[in-house]
This record gives structure tokens, C-alpha cells and sequence, in this order.
């Protein structure tokens, strides 16, 4: 789906750069309909101009004086300064998505001051290839209108879930953070293949369809992980010994850690993005 909105990220990071690259591969927008602008980083706006296309400038106010989304995808720290910076040329007809982790779109709209419609989105990186899981939230002027606005923006990179924004903590240490987890899970596997002899370009091939196909049987046949996980877990077998020495290290105890210290990490976050002053 193509529209004619233009649109302009605050903010020129990786997360900024995957959906940039995802929607122009989906062809939901075309490249001159986006404009991206930072805080001081002017060669990265040149990088991103030169590889995507897009319109790009260190004034923020230029960025979003025409814009009819306002992406905002600065890091959560510089997010006060930067909002405090434009608010006064955000419009009320204008819609801003944060994809900031851990900031409330209350803290945003008292800190606009407007009823401005704020959406929030908690996309992945695996947006760069049209894979990521995006939950989105509404704030408290957002219609269901601009909720679907965002909707059909996300889904031009992957998949989407409209979720009650208090469940955003814990969907940023799920799937937010969770493609990092599933890099760190492969690199011990691809070290502990090399020291039993196989070649990395062989490790690799072999992860990459095994992690393929355990996702699609997750999704095709819609069987509770435990049942697939037993169905190739034989008595005295392979499978059996390398799960139990899992166990031993206690690997689903550390995942479940994992996961909830970076929940309560956003939470932190937020507070303290907050907290922080004003230069």
C-alpha cells in the first residue's frame, strides 16, 4: 500500500534506518516523501540521503514544518530537549510516533502541550528486512484512525500487535531487545561448532535454516513449544543430553531473567528520561 503522506524522523539511528530501509522496500512510501534530521550528526543524515534517497536536514523545524507524521527516534535521553525544541511547530492535525523505549505518550503530550495525536511503537531492527514485531499503543488524543495510520506504517516492516500501552515495558524486553538475544544464542552455537571441527561458513548455513524452521513449525502448526520440544526429545538420545545440560546451567531461568531485566530496564528509562533537565 502506497501513500502520499510525507513523513519526518526526528532522529537518524539504526532503528530509524531499518524502517526507513523497510518502507522503501515495501514501496509504502516513495524516498523524497521522507525527510530525516538530528541532533548535530550531519554525516549520518549525508549517509542516509546518499543510500536511501531521502530529503535530510539539521534543522529540525524545517524537517516537520511540512510533515504530516512526525517519527520520533532519537535516543530516549535526548528526546526532552529535542520535543522542547519543536514543540511549538508541532500542529494538532500533524501525528507523532515515538519509537522511543520507556517514554510515556502522556510525558510527550504534556511536554507538546497540544492535543496532538501520539501514537507509540515498539518496532525491532529486523524491520531493515520487513521482519519486525511491532506492538503499537495509543495515547490519550489518538484516534483509531491515526492508531491504523500507524498500523499500515508498521506493517510495511513486518508484523503489528495494537496493545495497551502499560504492557509496552514488557513487549521492549520481549521483542524489542529479543533479536539480540537470538544473535547472542548463535554465536555460542556457531564457537561451539567451530571447537567440534565444523567450518563457520557450514555452522552458519546449518543455524540459520534451524532457527528458519523451528520458527515456521511454531507457526504453522500452532503446537505449544513444550509439545515440539518434546516431540524430538528422545529418552537416553541426543537431544535429551544437550537439553539436560541446558538445564544444569539453568538456560530458561536465565532467559526468563534476561527478559524482565530489560522490562524493568524501559521502566527505568523512562524515569529517568523524566527526571532529566533541561539544559
Amino acid at each position: 500500500m502506497k501513500v502520499s503522506q510525507r513523513i519526518a524522523f526526528i532522529g537518524a539511528g539504526s532503528m530509524a534506518e531499518a524502517i526507513i530501509s523497510g518502507m522503501i522496500a515495501q514501496g509504502f512510501v516513495k524516498s523524497n516523501q521522507i525527510i530525516v534530521t538530528n541532533r548535530e550528526n550531519r554525516e549520518r543524515l549525508a549517509f542516509l540521503g546518499d543510500k536511501y534517497g531521502v530529503r535530510n536536514t539539521p534543522v529540525k523545524r524545517e524537517a516537520i514544518k511540512d510533515a504530516d507524521i512526525i517519527v520520533l527516534s532519537m535516543k530516549p535521553k535526548d528526546a526532552k530537549e529535542a520535543l522542547s525544541e519543536v514543540k511549538e511547530y508541532i500542529q494538532e492535525n500533524q501525528l507523532v510516533i515515538s519509537v522511543l523505549a520507556g517514554v510515556a505518550t502522556s510525558f510527550m503530550e504534556d511536554l507538546i502541550a497540544k492535543k496532538v495525536s501520539v501514537v507509540r511503537a515498539m518496532p525491532n531492527t529486523s524491520a531493515m528486512i520487513g521482519f519486525s514485531a511491532t506492538a503499537i499503543a495509543a495515547g490519550t488524543y489518538a484516534t483509531e484512525q491515526d492508531v491504523e495510520k500507524a498500523n499500515q506504517l508498521f506493517q510495511t516492516i513486518g508484523t503489528t500487535t495494537i496493545v495497551e500501552e502499560n504492557s509496552l515495558h514488557a513487549i521492549t524486553g520481549l521483542s524489542g531487545s529479543g533479536p539480540a538475544y537470538i544473535y547472542y544464542l548463535v554465536e555460542a552455537m556457531e564457537q561451539a561448532a567451530l571447537e567440534e571441527g565444523i567450518d563457520s561458513d557450514t555452522a552458519k548455513d546449518l543455524i540459520i535454516q534451524t532457527l528458519m524452521g523451528a520458527a515456521e513449525m511454531l507457526k504453522q502448526t500452532e503446537e505449544k513449544p513444550a509439545v515440539l520440544r518434546q516431540k524430538i526429545t528422545s529418552p537416553g538420545g541426543t537431544t535429551q543430553a544437550g537439553l539436560e545440560t541446558l538445564d544444569q546451567y539453568r538456560y530458561q531461568e536465565a532467559l526468563q531473567a534476561c527478559v524482565k531485566r530489560a522490562t524493568e530496564r524501559s521502566k527505568e528509562l523512562g524515569r529517568l528520561f523524566e527526571e532529566t533537565p533541561l539544559n
